[in-house]
């Protein structure tokens, strides 16, 4: 079993007080499996300099044809203004973005990949997308949309699942 030890010692409690582990075991099944992608997602992304983070946000960047403001960069990633100024300094500092005043508004900034970071985010991402690919390469499409059902069926039973339902049917109009 590819469990890690942690989740070993919930389930030996969980057997010692009776307690159903099919749920248990699935679930850690789950966040195991997600940790090892993490993990070989970080050391693959490493070697060239990135975090997930700053992969990501060379991603949005990359073929854009047009600057980006940082506040819009951190919308798109999730994250607060403060997070992506730290990638940014990193980015920049390694040569991959520049940032400039905005000539309309010089107290805010606009964000490109330089030459060299356009090269990196299509070379890395190509490199990146097949090594996902190739994680699931051995599923047939069948198989993969009836994971991605299952995924969205657990998906719905957690806090944030259940917040975006309620988002999504508050969000649709009423026909009547």
């Amino acid at each position: 079993m590819f469990l890690q030890a942690k989740h070993h010692a919930v389930l030996a409690k969980a057997r010692q007080q009776d307690v159903p582990t099919g749920g248990l075991n699935a679930c850690f099944e789950v966040l195991s499996l997600a940790a090892a992608i993490d993990q070989d997602c970080a050391t693959r992304l490493g070697a060239h300099g990135l975090s997930e983070a700053r992969f990501v946000l060379i991603c949005i960047l990359e073929g854009r044809g047009e600057a980006a403001a940082p506040h819009v960069l951190a919308e798109q990633l999730g994250v607060s203004r403060a997070t992506v100024t730290g990638l940014l300094d990193g980015l920049e500092r390694d040569g991959l973005v520049r940032r400039a005043p905005d000539p309309q508004d010089r107290r805010s900034l606009q964000v490109w990949l330089t030459p060299r970071g356009e090269a990196a985010a299509r070379a890395v991402f190509v490199e990146h997308a097949a090594w996902i690919d190739a994680l699931f390469g051995d599923i047939d499409p069948g198989e993969r949309e009836s994971l991605a059902r299952l995924l969205h069926k657990i998906w719905l039973r957690t806090d944030a699942g259940r917040r975006a339902e309620r988002l999504s049917t508050s969000n649709v109009e009423d026909p009547g």
